[in-house]
């Protein structure tokens, strides 16, 4: 298959298998979709959806999370990780909020990533998620399935953003970052991955690291 083959058998595949896409976190509204992707770097979703109606059970919106202090965030996120730095990114964003935006989280990647503890992935889920503006979020599953399907060489996340972006239709990037996610984790996970089970990169993988797959799997050839 050359390139475009390629993407159109990842999109062809993903729609197959993901008809309908679930959303990883648990959310309400911008606001708490954003805190929600704030406490998942580095945690599991799972995790996050866990440790989330704790919180808004409190504080659901920036009014009343600016009356808790960062220690009580802080007590309620732990299980997270991070917490000290996630605990004040939260109430720091929600005094931005009020401050700066009419307790509303800001339509804009300029806005966003100006607020404490939002990087550019962030930032992305919040834009594409919550108000339907076109992004691709590389997080470590979508950076790794997208090498190991020959679609970037790409060392870092912000150079297989760009890729994703080139390559995938722009109509698409919403849906696809979310079925890519979904894909990485139930047929390409970084470990106990099964190549026999994970079609895509069975189908148009990467040679070498179909190749390094086999010499740690000589059984399943």
């Amino acid at each position: 298959m050359n390139k475009q083959e390629r993407v159109t058998f990842v999109i062809n595949t993903l729609k197959e298998l993901y008809p309908t896409i679930p959303i990883p976190l648990d959310h309400k509204d911008p606001y708490t979709l954003l805190i929600a992707v704030l406490l998942s770097a580095q945690c599991t979703d799972v995790r996050v959806n866990q440790i989330t109606p704790l919180l808004f059970a409190k504080a659901d919106n920036p009014y009343d999370m600016i009356k808790m202090s960062v220690e009580e965030i802080k007590e309620i996120i732990r299980p997270c990780g991070l917490s000290p730095m996630k605990s004040k990114g939260i109430h720091g964003l929600s005094h931005i909020l009020i401050d700066k935006h009419g307790g509303k989280v800001p339509q804009s990647f300029e806005f966003l990533e100006e607020l404490p503890a939002v990087g550019h992935k962030t930032a992305s889920v919040v834009m594409s998620q919550a108000f339907g503006v076109p992004a691709f979020p590389v997080d470590t599953h979508i950076h790794r399935l997208m090498y190991r399907w020959n679609l970037t060489n790409g060392k870092n996340v912000v150079q297989t953003e760009k890729d994703a972006k080139r390559i995938f239709p722009e109509e698409l990037w919403n849906d696809l970052h979310l079925e890519i996610i979904w894909y990485g984790r139930e047929y390409s996970p970084a470990r106990g991955w099964d190549l026999d089970k994970d079609i895509i990169t069975k189908t148009i993988g990467r040679k070498s690291v179909i190749d390094d797959y086999y010499k740690k799997h000589p059984v399943s050839k």
